[in-house]
């Protein structure tokens, strides 16, 4: 269990229960399985699924999901705390049931009926996995009105067709389904004429062109879509209209990310403490020297100033509030201190932070992945700064 100087103090007493739980969980189940997982492969689906049996055994499935759709409902200000401890390790959310919640929502909110009906119930009992196709190779991913993938057609009797590609598709080797941006009207740059529509991938003409591995790490792939036909059925939202939902569901997203890379920069801290404690010289404890603490107190001072941060953006989504400077804030901040107390703790550990014996290395490679992946700093600091400056302070 973290000790409350890294942990999350401000968890309200009514949460604090079931974030203990998904806590030792994460660290009991999901930790030690972590080689494996990472391996992909039979042996990865394997353990995924015998790691879900066990959360639904203990109560602890999908927690964030809606009632309506076979979750429990925890309201997004409540969740946030136990995002941190769902987020410690990357299979964490998708162990316990809560990955599909960006997905889940977006369906249920803005899916038809039949979409609905056939795909949710599925989705979030973890039978079918979903993914998010929205940049694309020589366009650049801050700017979606350049989409060159475009989808012809809409009548009910033909559908639509699909054609171009996506990449840095994370989890699309594995999924059932992926949800396309495409130009359905109007060409680049129009601010309208972009739409969602969610392709089933076992489609004649999708394709898998290649992983992408991100700083040497899987689960980011380049899609193709060639002439993929879908029914006019699966069109997500209103037509030319898919900026709308795509930004509902990056605002969520971002918030969730933001939150699961406080739980590896806790994990990251407490791996520091641990060698900094028990890691002896012949003139005492690493920890007696300066630099060390310095380490230590930059880390935490990071921790404990982010947190509040990334939860405010939670509960001003929570309450439906515009929460545009809180999310781009959030975002950049916790991407950051991923990055810096996991290089502390890198250098803290010498060359045993380097190699396969901590997951010290995969929270760096989080963390500066962080500060690219999901929007860049710069687009994030750039939006925030404009919005401040034409609605005055905060």
């Amino acid at each position: 269990m973290l000790d409350v100087t890294i942990g999350d103090p401000q968890c309200p007493p009514d949460v604090r229960e079931l974030r203990d739980r998904v806590t030792v969980f994460v660290r009991r189940r999901v930790l030690p399985c972590e080689p494996v997982l990472d391996g992909g492969g039979p042996d990865a689906a394997a353990a995924l699924r015998r790691l879900r049996r066990e959360a639904k055994a203990e109560g602890l499935w999908a927690l964030p999901l809606p009632v309506e759709l076979g979750g429990q409902g925890l309201p997004l200000r409540s969740y946030a705390h136990v995002a941190e401890a769902e987020g410690a390790s990357d299979h964490g959310p998708a162990a316990l049931g809560s990955a599909s919640l960006l997905d889940a929502l977006m369906l249920w909110r803005h899916g038809s009926a039949r979409v609905r009906d056939r795909y949710l119930e599925p989705l979030v009992a973890g039978d079918l996995r979903a993914c998010y196709a929205m940049t694309e190779p020589d366009v650049p991913g801050t700017d979606p009105f350049l989409t060159t993938a475009r989808a012809d057609g809409g009548g009910d009797a033909d559908g639509w067709r699909l054609t171009g590609r996506k990449w840095f598709v994370s989890g699309a080797a594995d999924a059932d389904l992926v949800t396309v941006l495409a130009r359905t009207d109007g060409r680049a740059p129009d601010r309208d004429g972009l739409s969602l529509l969610l392709v089933p991938t076992t489609s004649p003409g999708f394709r898998v062109v290649r992983e992408l591995p991100v700083l040497g790490a899987a689960g980011q792939a380049e899609i193709e879509l060639a002439g993929v036909t879908v029914d006019a059925g699966h069109l997500i939202g209103e037509r030319g209209k898919a900026l709308a939902v795509a930004a509902e569901r990056l605002q969520l997203g971002r918030t969730l990310r933001s939150l699961r890379w406080i739980g590896q920069a806790a994990r990251a801290f407490e791996l520091m403490r641990e060698r900094a404690v028990t890691r002896t010289r012949s003139r005492g404890p690493l920890g007696d020297l300066q630099l060390v603490q310095r380490h230590v107190f930059e880390s935490l001072l990071a921790l404990r100033t982010t947190r509040p941060l990334v939860h405010e953006a939670a509960s001003r989504l929570d309450a439906g509030d515009d929460a545009h400077v809180e999310v781009g804030l959030a975002k950049v901040a916790a991407a950051r201190t991923l990055h810096l107390v996991a290089d502390a703790a890198i250098q803290v550990h010498g060359a045993a932070g380097l190699g396969p014996d901590t997951a010290l290395p995969a929270l760096f490679r989080t963390g500066r992945a962080a500060r690219v992946l999901d929007g860049p700093d710069e687009l994030h600091i750039t939006s925030v700064a404009r919005r401040v400056l034409r609605t005055g302070p905060a």
